[in-house]
């Protein structure tokens, strides 16, 4: 179902700000912020609503001539009155006298009322209207499988945002560090106690920790302005990403075959190509109704005369047969078609169902190489901290040199960083793993 606008949201990222002393707080977007964006501003996704609706609209088209026609017609012409034989049509009589030649000209009226309803053509008219009917139904299939991509693609934008903004505060939190660590040795060489080229490496670490926050804070933006593209809009880039990452899923453990049923029960690409497959079937009986007749009947009323007020009017109605016995080949090779592209569907949804199993395993799989990466991550953040922390007291006893103590604050940095990805993985694993399932 299409989402309701996230008014606040829009009104929040996309109004500029006045002008001011300082500048305002970013404002703060949620995953439920974004993906409510998404569904109500995601062009891609707004085509393929659009789409959907174009589909249905084609379809009562076709539903049309299953009803009565009817055609109202009028007219009025002023023209002279010469009468001119035609060899054949009027007695030899009329032929041989002289062609009346007049510029007097003479008002008609004339004005009808015409129908038709077609009674039966074996299924030609209505497996038309069936067959765009499915496709309606199967487009907007399509629209909600476009739903799901956009969701997809908003986690892991999202995602991609928070792990940047941990890496940020990762790179503050190492030229902190870094700065605690010059003034410490700049008070060691002032005493005398530490060599100026101590000072030396600890303000190319500084320099360097400065460098990585620049290049974080980057990676932070870009990653904001990706999560706007995938959420619709364009604004500026004062918000911040927050939230908590993605709980564990029902069933992310579990068997992957139950995990494939699932999927191809919910994913909206098998319901999509079951409506092709109904839509190709109706076609099919169509195409095949073209080697029958097509009846239907009509009525006209009509008058005419010169004058307003002296019209003769006249009634009729029938039955009109039409019957295409041959047609060199034509329904033959419509059939031979319809029928291989049947065929082709079903491989269509042979190809399917093993990509579903495909992206379901790599997707299980992912989850818990994350789920096992986390702790494995976590605990060496720990011991490189612990490192770090018993560097500095080696440093600051005279006991330990100025590179054990900048390699002990690398390890720590890589480490934090490394925690940083592994949360991220998992997230976007799971948010995979939503995607493979069919799950909202």
């Amino acid at each position: 179902m299409r989402a309701s606008p996230p008014l606040l949201l829009v009104a929040a990222l996309c109004t500029a700000p006045a002008a001011a002393q300082e500048a305002p707080a970013r404002r703060t977007v949620t995953l439920e912020d974004a993906l409510s964006s998404a569904r109500q501003h995601q062009p891609a996704l707004l085509e393929a609503w659009a789409t959907a609706d174009a589909a249905r609209a084609r379809a009562r088209q076709a539903e049309a001539p299953l009803y009565p026609q009817l055609n109202v017609t009028g007219g009025y012409s002023r023209s002279t009155a010469n009468f001119v034989a035609r060899p054949g049509a009027v007695p030899r009589a009329f032929t041989e006298g002289q062609a009346t030649r007049s510029f007097e000209t003479y008002n008609f009226f004339n004005a009808g009322l015409s129908g038709t309803q077609l009674l039966w053509d074996f299924g030609q008219t209505r497996g038309r209207f069936d067959a765009a009917k499915a496709t309606a139904e199967a487009a907007d299939g399509r629209a909600r499988v476009s739903a799901q991509d956009v969701d997809g693609r908003v986690r892991a934008a999202f995602f991609q945002a928070q792990a940047a903004r941990a890496l940020v505060a990762v790179g503050r939190e190492t030229l902190a560090n870094q700065e605690r660590h010059v003034a410490q040795v700049q008070a060691f060489v002032e005493v005398g106690t530490r060599p100026e080229i101590d000072l030396a490496q600890v303000k190319t670490d500084r320099a360097n920790a400065q460098l990585q926050l620049i290049q974080a804070e980057n990676g932070y933006d870009t990653a904001r302005a990706q999560l706007l593209q995938s959420m619709g809009l364009e604004a500026g880039l004062d918000f911040d990403v927050d939230g908590a990452p993605l709980p564990e899923l029902p069933g992310e453990d579990g068997d992957t075959e139950a995990l494939v049923n699932e999927a191809v029960t919910a994913r909206s690409e098998f319901a999509a190509l079951d409506r092709d497959r109904a839509a190709l079937e109706s076609t099919l009986r169509s195409v095949r109704g073209t080697y029958w007749p097509q009846l239907s009947a009509t009525a006209s009323l009509s008058e005419a005369g010169a004058s307003l007020t002296n019209l003769a009017w006249n009634v009729n109605g029938g039955l009109n047969l039409t019957w295409p016995v041959y047609q060199g080949g034509l329904t033959d090779a419509q059939v031979a078609e319809a029928e291989a592209n049947v065929r082709a569907l079903s491989a269509r949804v042979a190809a399917l169902r093993q990509q579903v199993r495909l992206e379901v395993e790599q997707a299980r799989l992912s989850v818990r190489a994350a789920k096992a990466g986390i702790g494995a991550a976590a605990e060496a953040a720990r011991n490189a901290r612990e490192r770090l922390k018993l560097a500095e007291g080696r440093y600051e006893a005279g006991v330990g040199n100025v590179i054990e103590l900048a390699d002990a604050q690398l390890a720590l940095t890589a480490a934090d960083a490394q925690a940083v990805q592994a949360q991220f993985q998992l997230s976007a694993a799971r948010a995979s793993l939503l995607r493979a399932l069919g799950r909202p």
